[in-house]
């Protein structure tokens, strides 16, 4: 197997190493294991890729690249230059230092390049190890990840199925905030959404009196509808949530077609 890896944290994050090694795993003795991440950490920017302007491409080894362009521009590059020739056969985002479940999903670098991913045609799954006050303080805090991913990953590829439709499918896997020894197992969960939390700003004074805002999130203990993403992370289970790039509210179709 020949397999593309990305993140938004940047080439030198440590959750890249731990994607790196269930890459690995995956691809087998014969298999090939491409990198090609941003220069600079990205987190939050989405499925944003640089159409104004150009970025420079820098190969640090045998199959490793840094970008200074988004995880989406990465996917792009790693398809359509350094890969052009040897096309992959799964895209791998990750491991993000964070979650990337509820509405944190809509922000995530992580998830925009698996979106991208999906629009190219390749199989594409994002993967995020949920922090908490089980796991932060851990020697490897991507433990859980480290351990489970190489097999959630081999079970989500067993069920992809060969029709799509217009919009290919992709993957969101979130590790839970525990030890891998304490993980319960993989639950499929929709995308939740943690009530009366939201992104804000928090204003802050520089030294030489200029005013600065920092974008803040929201609190991420908070406990979304049960069953959902985030509420399975918190009680100890991997989530799996299948996504595609269609944003089209399907529940409302026929109630604006009839009134409108």
């Amino acid at each position: 197997m020949r397999i593309l890896i990305t993140n938004d944290d940047g080439i030198n994050a440590p959750g890249l190493k731990t994607l790196e090694g269930i890459a690995h795993q995956l691809a087998g003795k014969d298999g090939e294991v491409w990198i090609v991440a941003p220069a600079f950490e990205q987190s939050g920017v989405g499925h944003c890729i640089s159409y104004t302007h150009p970025m420079m491409v820098s190969q640090m080894d045998e199959r490793r690249y840094a970008t200074e362009g988004s995880p989406a521009d990465c996917v792009l590059v790693g398809l359509h230059d350094v890969m052009k020739d040897t096309r992959p056969d799964l895209i791998l985002s990750g491991i993000n230092r964070g979650n990337n479940s509820a509405e944190n999903t809509l922000y995530s670098g992580t998830i925009g390049a698996a979106i991208e991913g999906a629009l190219q045609g390749v199989t594409s799954i994002a993967l995020s190890q949920y922090y908490g006050v089980h796991n932060a303080d851990l020697e490897d805090p991507f433990e859980a990840a480290s351990v489970h991913g190489a097999d959630v990953v081999r079970r989500i590829l067993a069920q992809v199925p060969a029709e799509q439709g217009d919009y290919q499918l992709l993957f969101n896997v979130n590790f839970p905030p525990v030890p891998a020894a304490d993980v319960k197992g993989v639950k499929v969960a929709r995308q939740g959404r943690r009530p009366e939390v939201y992104f804000g700003v928090e204003p802050h004074m520089s030294p030489s009196g200029r005013r600065f805002l920092w974008i803040k999130g929201g609190d991420q203990r908070v406990r979304p509808s049960d069953g959902t993403d985030a509420a399975v992370n918190l009680d100890g289970y991997i989530s799996v949530t299948p996504m595609r790039a269609d944003l089209t509210a399907d529940d409302m179709l026929e109630r604006f077609a009839a009134n409108l």
